[in-house]
């Protein structure tokens, strides 16, 4: 069984239920009241979810563990045959995705830090979910060269309605001025089809100075990727540095800027310039200052919530808040923080029920579910 707490437990640290309404003045105002379920715990450190057909979710820990859990909130042992993974600071087993016909194949996509030695980068597998076990693992992407440090890996995955795989990817750190040139993959948003090859209307495949699967580049990291429900554009969301963290809309071969253009400035408070169109880069639609840290997001379409419908979920690590945007087509409206300084969110779906899910990131990792309030 579910359990159902107070909202004094969630401000205290164990979320539970809650009594909620719109606080923001920049917010489309809403009165909203839901619980808090705490489908399952003990998750080492979770960081991607993906719902199945079934009602099942598959859900990542960043250790290099991939699970099942059931809508009671029973968690599977680890899935067999998960790839070995780099699982220091913010490398691990990340983002997970099914393939558009998962009822058909059974296919789902991994995202997650490749080792090599004491090295490191992105990498895509895809594999056959059978039973407990993954078979016929294959990497389709690899984020080259593999390089030092265990930060900025990027990493989320997104299903455009075309068929084709959006791979989000970090600067590495101490390689972000290589997310101004074409000839890596460092801070920048991949496209592919499904078995890795290249789309032929990607925006620089006939240019033989860059990488083919690029789509747009000068981004820091990305943790958040989300196809729009009405336009079927891809959104994705950005770490800044010491603030600046962004909302995009990623056009085909256009430059967002990194690290030539933030809203925020360097860890060592070194100025960055915030004009982005004047140096000919994209403006982002919308940017948080100070830095929440931004991970994971879902446009919402169902049916609980009547009064969240076409609004954009963010978690929020080092914010502690879930972050709800009124949207249009292509820009943010107003903006409202739900559960402020309580936990760090890691990721946020909606569940094939309606529900809005989240995940939090700790040792002790849980899978929450909001639902109206009974």
């Amino acid at each position: 069984m579910f359990r159902k707490y107070t909202a004094l437990k969630l401000l205290t640290l164990l979320v539970l239920s809650c009594h909620f309404f719109s606080y923001s003045v920049h917010a489309q105002r809403i009165q909203t009241e839901f619980d808090i379920h705490l489908v399952s715990e003990g998750l080492l450190f979770p960081w991607g979810m993906a719902f199945m057909p079934d009602g099942n979710v598959l859900v990542t820990e960043k250790v290099g563990q991939l699970r099942i859990i059931a809508p009671d909130g029973r968690m599977s042992a680890p899935i067999k045959g998960v790839p070995p993974v780099y699982a220091h600071q913010q490398g691990g087993l990340l983002d997970v995705v099914l393939d558009p016909n998962f009822t058909e194949n059974r296919t789902i996509y991994l995202s997650y830090a490749e080792p090599e030695g004491t090295k490191a980068s992105t990498a895509v597998a895809k594999a056959e979910l059978k039973g407990d076990s993954l078979e016929n693992v294959r990497v389709i992407f690899r984020q080259l060269p593999k390089t030092e440090g265990g930060v900025h890996f990027g990493s989320r995955l997104a299903f455009a309605r075309d068929g084709n795989l959006f791979i989000t990817l970090g600067d590495r750190g101490n390689y972000l001025e290589q997310a101004q040139q074409l000839d890596n993959y460092f801070g920048k948003i991949i496209r592919i089809r499904p078995d890795g090859t290249v789309p032929a209307d990607n925006p620089f495949v006939n240019d033989p100075k860059a990488k083919p699967e690029i789509w747009s580049y000068g981004h820091r990291s990305v943790q958040g990727a989300a196809i729009h429900p009405k336009t079927g554009a891809l959104w994705i969301h950005e770490h800044g540095p010491k603030g600046g963290d962004e909302i995009n809309i990623p056009q085909p071969g256009k430059n967002y800027g990194w690290p030539k253009a933030s809203y925020g400035v360097h860890y060592d408070l070194t100025p960055i310039k915030d004009e982005h169109a004047e140096q000919g880069f994209e403006e982002p639609i919308h940017h948080w200052t100070p830095s929440i840290a931004p991970s994971g997001m879902v446009f919402y379409d169902g049916k609980l919530f009547p009064g969240w419908r076409g609004n954009l979920f963010v978690g929020a690590l080092v914010g502690r808040q879930v972050v709800r945007l009124s949207i249009d087509d292509n820009s943010v409206r107003g903006e409202e923080k739900m559960f402020m300084n309580t936990l760090r969110f890691r990721d946020v779906e909606q569940g094939p029920d309606g529900a809005l899910y989240l995940l939090t990131d700790e040792e002790n990792g849980k899978l929450l579910k909001l639902v109206p309030k009974q």
